[in-house]
């Protein structure tokens, strides 16, 4: 059964789907494309300028695509598109796994677990690169759920050149497993903490799916 959606919608380009929130950098890309590729027969700066653009405007399409998901059965599935970095037993007994997204990678955020959201809080910082450990200082939103595992911490990360969090859901939210809740641009990190007693199902340098990759074991 397709797994029901009530987050946000999406922007959309050419049938495409699109990640809610690309409108500001796809479309005047999208626009220099077509507009370079009109004038290409009857301008030398046209034609020079039409084949970089349209390249730039496949690969924000690329970037931006927004695929549907049938949502994993299980407790704790990846928030994230990416590859597992780290696992690090937290001093107060939960569990971080930090999962790094490339600019390859979907950068649509998905919710972890069903549950209500308690509180989304956005913490200016840096911009260093996502995989730098420092990057914990980093700009970010972070996240709790409410669920019935208790409080779940999901962190989004910016990184390097990601320097837009885009949130598609307020606090007080009632989301399901794998619902869109936001989207971070371009490279980035997102971190997940497990309570105490949920044991990890995955390794570092594991590729990671939203929605579908179990992060838990029974």
């Amino acid at each position: 059964m397709p797994h029901s959606q009530t987050s946000a919608p999406r922007d959309s380009l050419a049938g495409v789907r699109l990640a809610r929130g690309a409108s500001p950098w796809l479309l005047p890309t999208v626009a220099t494309a077509a507009v370079s590729l009109l004038r290409a027969r009857r301008s030398g700066a046209a034609k020079a300028v039409a084949a970089p653009a349209t390249a730039l405007a496949a690969g924000m399409l690329w970037f931006f695509r927004d695929p549907e998901r049938e949502i994993t059965q299980g407790r704790v599935v990846s928030p994230a598109d990416g590859v597992v970095q780290s696992i690090m037993p937290w001093k107060d007994g939960r569990t971080r796994v930090a999962i790094f997204m490339s600019p390859l990678n979907v950068h649509v955020n998905r919710a972890p677990l069903s549950g209500t959201v308690t509180s989304v809080e956005h913490v200016p910082g840096g911009f260093v690169p996502a995989f730098n450990k420092e990057s914990e200082n980093n700009e970010r939103v972070v996240w709790h759920f409410d669920t019935e595992l208790g409080d779940i911490e999901m962190i989004q990360i910016a990184g390097a050149v990601a320097r837009r969090i885009v949130p598609y859901v307020p606090r007080g939210t009632k989301v399901e497993q794998g619902d869109r809740v936001g989207l971070i641009r371009f490279g980035s990190r997102v971190d997940l903490y497990l309570p105490e007693g949920v044991e990890v199902d995955v390794e570092v340098g594991q590729k990671t799916v939203a929605g579908v990759t179990r992060i838990d074991r029974d």
